[in-house]
Parts: C-alpha cells; sequence; structure tokens
C-alpha cells in the first residue's frame, strides 16, 4: 500500500472481489465506505442505505399538503403523526381553488403569468382587465389608519386625564415653574406700568410748558429745548426724543435699577455719559468756559 516515499498513500476498494489500490480513492456519502473508480456508484457496489437520502413526498387527500416519507420509518407511522397533528382539512380548498379574474363576466383562471396586480383597488386581475376601466376599477381605498392630527387632538380632549399617584415630582416642578412664570409677568407688569406713568407726567408737563416756550421766542437754542428728562435732567426739543432717551438709556434690557449717571452740559444741555467727554466738549464747542 502506497510507496516508500508516502506509506499511507492511497486505499484499497471496499468490494471485496476489487480491492484495487486507487490514489484517488471516492467516499461513498451514504455507507461511507470506499471505493475505485469503478465501483463509485451505488449500484456498482449495491449500496445497502442508497435510499437514505432519497425524499418522497405523498400529498394528503384531506388537507392537500405534501407528507415527506421518512426511510427509516414505516409509512404508516408517518401518515398517522400527520393525520393527528398536521392535518387541516380548511386548508384543502385554498390550495386547489383556481382563482380567477374578478372582473365581471370574465373566467380566467389567473396563474403566475397572466396575473396583474391594479394600482389603485390592489386586486389581482388577467391581462385582458388589468387597466381600471376594464374592470370597473372602484378607486384607491381611504385608509383608515391615517395621520390626522385634529381628529388625534379631539380624541385626547374628551378623554378625561385619569390622577396618576407615582407622577408626584414632575407636577410639584410644573406648578413651581408656573409660579415663576407669573411672578416674572406680575414684575415685567409692575415695571411697565410705572414707565406709563412716568411718561404721562412728562407728557403733563410738556403741555403745561409748551405755551411758555412759544411765547418766549428769543434767538437762544435754550429756549426750544423744553422737554426735560426727570432722571439725568436732560433737555429735549420734543416729547417723542424724550421717550426715546428714556428707552434707550434709562430702560435698557428691561432693568431700570442699572441707570448710568449722566452729565448734562450747563449750555447746550447735550448729555454725556463721560466727564471727560464733557470738558472736551465745552472746551471745543464753548470756548473752554466752564458756566453759562
Amino acid at each position: 500500500m502506497g510507496t516508500p516515499e508516502f506509506p499511507d498513500l492511497g486505499k484499497h476498494c471496499s468490494v471485496s472481489y476489487c480491492k484495487q489500490l486507487d490514489f484517488l480513492p471516492f467516499t461513498c456519502d451514504r455507507c461511507n465506505q470506499i471505493y475505485c473508480l469503478e465501483h463509485r456508484g451505488y449500484i456498482k457496489h449495491k449500496c445497502t442505505k442508497a435510499n437514505k437520502h432519497d425524499v418522497t413526498v405523498a400529498i394528503c387527500p384531506l388537507c392537500a399538503k405534501g407528507v415527506r416519507l421518512i426511510p427509516d420509518q414505516d409509512p404508516n407511522i408517518t401518515w398517522d403523526n400527520h393525520v393527528n397533528v398536521d392535518c387541516d382539512p380548511s386548508n384543502y380548498e385554498k390550495i386547489t381553488k383556481k382563482r380567477k379574474c374578478p372582473a365581471p363576466g370574465c373566467k380566467e383562471v389567473l396563474v403566475f403569468s397572466n396575473t396583474i396586480k391594479c394600482r389603485d383597488c390592489l386586486k389581482d386581475h388577467c391581462l385582458k382587465h388589468r387597466f381600471g376601466p376594464d374592470h370597473k376599477c372602484s378607486g384607491p381605498k381611504k385608509l383608515e389608519t391615517s395621520f390626522s392630527f385634529m381628529s388625534l387632538l379631539n380624541r385626547s380632549r374628551k378623554e378625561e386625564p385619569k390622577p396618576n399617584l407615582t407622577s408626584t415630582a414632575p407636577s410639584k416642578w410644573s406648578s413651581s415653574f408656573l409660579k415663576v412664570a407669573s411672578n416674572i409677568r406680575a414684575s415685567a407688569q409692575v415695571s411697565m406700568s410705572k414707565l406709563g406713568d412716568e411718561i404721562n407726567q412728562v407728557w403733563q408737563a410738556a403741555t403745561t410748558r409748551d405755551g411758555v416756550g412759544q411765547s418766549s421766542g428769543s434767538g437762544n437754542r435754550n429756549d426750544h429745548q423744553v422737554e426735560q428728562c426727570p432722571q439725568c435732567g436732560s433737555k429735549f426739543s420734543s416729547v417723542t426724543a424724550l421717550v426715546d432717551h428714556v428707552q434707550k438709556v434709562h430702560e435698557r434690557n428691561g432693568n431700570r435699577l442699572g441707570v448710568k449717571k449722566i452729565d448734562a452740559c450747563p449750555k447746550c444741555s447735550r448729555g454725556f455719559l463721560d466727564p471727560v467727554s464733557l470738558v472736551e466738549h465745552v472746551e471745543r464747542d464753548h470756548g473752554g468756559g466752564s458756566r453759562a
């Protein structure tokens, strides 16, 4: 067996009268024996397990299902197991009944090659009635499970909220948040009412002094600036300019507490946030005099 260099090379055929040494032997997938090229077939070596992987299927006359017969098992036992476990007589009509075209008066049997599904009614029809007018298509079906936001909202409103004892923490958080929001809104309303009262006072003072300013028609420009800011003392020629000044300077960012001090020029009543800028303005525009 083999060669001096490879003593394990090759195997003998399992047939008793052959015993040929084959360097490329064949293994039978049924009986797992070694055979040569001539006896590799099932019939040649008379394999005792030739039907081990055979698939034999019997159609059940009750349910029209296929029952596979096991080679090493009695067919009667296999049949009894199918009847007691898997047999369903109601499936017989589903399998044996031939589908036909649902178009009125059509008797065409629907198979794989002549079946087309309609895009609108989603029903299978034959090639002759594949178009909508041919089979009197009813149109696309309305989806009941459509995403209707208004219906969902109305449904949620009709449903009464059920008390949940376990969700106490979120309710406390929401109540505290609402309290903080109401306090902020109240403080904002108070500040706006105070600002409105001050603007009304300035407006009344401006209307009372309007006649005096018009009667004294001198050429000095200080006579035209009759509107004065109640906080910084700056003078303006109109109420609109005064209101803009109060909103931009004293009501910046909605915080009246952060008002900056404004120094007014004694001659032209121009306001300055920086005293150095005020001194430079007086020296440059009014000749350096500090008094009017």
